[in-house]
């Protein structure tokens, strides 16, 4: 991973910037970190066209009011950060943060190895939490800062081993394919966890589900809407998602009552 393009922060600018009140920039820091959490969960591009969807969907959305005050303040903080972005651009700086360019690595190099974009998408996540816990391009590099990220890991989050698993396997990724450390050797020690009782919907709970998804006037006519066959057919035939979204017509035979599934976890049929 290179370190030697000029990157900028926003938010080290926008503490430096001299036309604002304290008050004033701790506006635009409130609804700046907002947006930018909102278009990472997304995977949106820094832009104009990001501020869109942001604006509609979280800032003008129906069932939260706001006061007039707070439009124009977020507005505005909306209007300097894209008068950032023209800089940068200008100056032919990297806008990115850490997390997101380490992120951004991690998907592009597993994408060069025909990774599914379900692992992509994982490794990708656990590696932008690696960086935001490291905070330094040059601390990243180093085994040892993984080994402290994956033990707080282990000992201060109550999750699985095969979470902890996970996170082993992502920056073990991102050292090898990103960092070109051949064999890196983190110093932790995952813990087991003990067998735990499964979360079970009863058969009322679960048809009240797929009576939520069924569209208004067509259960009595004994048709499902578009949401409550599939969500039938995933209940009753145990797909996965992604495997769901890629049945079609041809791969149903009712006559032998069958249903066939392409490509499922290990490219397997």
């Amino acid at each position: 991973m290179s370190v030697s393009k000029v990157h900028w922060c926003w938010r080290k600018d926008l503490a430096a910037f001299r036309g604002l009140s304290d008050f004033q920039r701790s506006g635009f820091l409130l609804v700046l970190e907002w947006f930018e959490n909102f278009r990472l969960r997304y995977g949106l591009e820094a832009g104009k066209e990001a501020g869109r969807v942001f604006w509609r969907n979280e800032v003008k959305a129906a069932d939260r009011p706001r006061e007039g005050w707070q439009l124009e303040q977020w507005e505005a903080a909306m209007q300097w950060y894209f008068d950032w972005l023209d800089a940068c651009a200008e100056a032919n700086a990297d806008h990115r943060s850490l997390p997101e360019r380490v992120r951004a690595a991690v998907q592009s190099a597993g994408g060069r190895r025909g990774l599914a974009l379900t692992t992509k998408r994982c490794y990708g996540a656990w590696a932008a939490r690696y960086a935001a816990f490291g905070d330094d391009e040059r601390a990243l590099m180093r085994v040892e800062t993984a080994s402290l990220f994956l033990e707080s890991v282990v000992k201060d989050e109550d999750c699985a081993y095969s979470t902890q698993k996970q996170a082993l396997n992502a920056l073990a990724f991102f050292f090898k394919h990103v960092c070109g450390v051949d064999d890196p050797v983190f110093k932790v020690k995952l813990r087991k966890t003990g067998t735990r009782v499964p979360v079970v919907l009863s058969k009322g709970e679960t048809q009240r589900i797929f009576e939520k998804l069924e569209m208004p006037g067509w259960a009595k006519e004994g048709r499902y809407g578009c949401y409550g066959l599939p969500a039938r057919l995933q209940y009753g035939a145990g797909l996965r998602r992604s495997e769901l979204v890629r049945v079609r017509i041809k791969d149903v035979d009712l006559e032998r009552g069958t249903l066939t599934v392409r490509k499922g976890k290990g490219d397997k049929d």
